[in-house]
């Protein structure tokens, strides 16, 4: 199964990157440390939910958004363009941050860092886990990871990136 994306969106969807840098695991990792939330409520998963449709509109991208807290989907949305292949991947991107408390992006990284794969080392079966950017742990001050942020529908660095974008806008204000 690939991931499915939109070339011909591929520049304005994430503008302020360079699509040939690719984030080291310190960079990664600082930003897990960084997006922490005081609190997060429904309406937070709302109010984050329609900034992702918000700025998915404006880039017109052709991506589904998922916010999960405590085994509760709080918040969906399929944009034009997204299909059902796209909330598979959210649901197996979902898995890996459940799993291993970190980011989905970060978590594959984190294999390659070791000269494997997550399919090959992993032990976990494809067609359940899926570690591939755009699933991003919630991450609540004093408590820990309590749920999930994902995006599928770009190329998995962009997934990666749209998300911690979003994060950082909501979280600034």
């Amino acid at each position: 199964m690939t991931h499915k994306s939109n070339p011909s969106h591929s520049q304005e969807l994430t503008p302020k990157f360079h699509p040939e840098l690719t984030p080291s695991l310190e960079d990664l990792e600082k930003q897990e440390r960084r997006l922490v939330f005081r609190q997060f409520t429904h309406d937070d998963a709302w109010e984050l939910g329609s900034l992702l449709v918000g700025m998915a509109r404006e880039r017109q991208a052709p991506v589904a958004i998922d916010i999960h807290r405590s085994g509760q989907q709080l918040f969906h949305a399929a944009l034009p363009g997204s299909t059902p292949d796209n909330d598979a991947w959210i649901a197996r991107k979902r898995r890996v941050v459940e799993r291993y408390g970190s980011a989905s992006y970060l978590v594959g990284a984190r294999f390659r860092a070791k000269g494997t794969t997550f399919e090959e080392s992993s032990r976990l079966d494809p067609d359940t886990y899926a570690a591939h950017g755009g699933s991003f742990p919630i991450t609540v001050e004093g408590v820990g990871v309590i749920g999930t942020v994902t995006v599928s529908g770009l190329p998995q660095l962009q997934d990666h990136r749209f998300v911690v974008e979003a994060l950082e806008r909501f979280l600034d204000r």
